[in-house]
C-alpha cells in the first residue's frame, strides 16, 4: 500500500510546458510533507490525456491501484488524471469501489464516500475544456 504522485503535462515537446512538471512536483511534494503523507512513488508523464489508452504511465498506475500497490494519489488538479470520459470513469470507479482511499489535490481531497456526481462533473468539465480548445484552435487556423 502506497501513495503516488502523478504529474502530467500535455505535450512531449521539450520546448513547451517544461516547467509545468517541476511545478507540479514541487507543490505535491510540499503538500505531502505538510500533510504527513509518505509518497512511495512519483509517476511522471508527458502525454495528452485527450484520448483514452494513450498514456502508458497512467495505465501502469491504474494497474498498481487495482493490485493494491497504490492506495492514494496526489495530483495537482483532477484534470491531470483525465481529459476524457473513459479514463475519468476508471478513476472515479477506483475511488468509489475503495481501491483508491483518496485523491488529494492542491485544493481538495476526494474520498470514496464523496458523491460520484462531483467527480463526473469535474471530469466532464475537463473533457469539455479540451474539446472546446481543439475546436477553437482548428477554427482559428482556418
Amino acid at each position: 500500500m502506497g501513495v503516488a504522485i502523478y504529474a502530467r503535462k500535455s505535450t512531449e515537446s521539450e520546448d513547451r510546458q517544461v516547467q509545468s512538471l517541476e511545478d507540479q512536483l514541487n507543490v505535491l511534494r510540499k503538500l505531502a510533507a505538510n500533510s504527513g503523507i509518505l509518497v512511495t512513488e512519483e509517476i511522471i508523464e508527458a502525454r495528452s490525456a485527450k484520448e483514452p489508452g494513450t498514456r502508458p504511465e497512467f495505465d501502469r498506475m491504474v494497474s498498481k491501484i487495482k493490485s493494491g500497490e497504490i492506495t492514494g494519489l496526489l495530483v495537482w488538479q483532477m484534470n491531470r488524471l483525465s481529459r476524457n470520459m473513459v479514463d475519468g470513469g476508471i478513476i472515479a470507479h477506483l475511488l468509489q469501489t475503495e481501491k483508491l482511499q483518496f485523491i488529494h489535490t492542491a485544493d481538495k481531497t476526494y474520498r470514496p464516500s464523496d458523491s460520484a456526481l462531483l467527480l463526473a462533473i469535474e471530469n466532464g468539465a475537463s473533457t469539455d475544456f479540451i474539446q472546446n480548445l481543439s475546436r477553437n484552435v482548428k477554427r482559428g487556423m482556418e
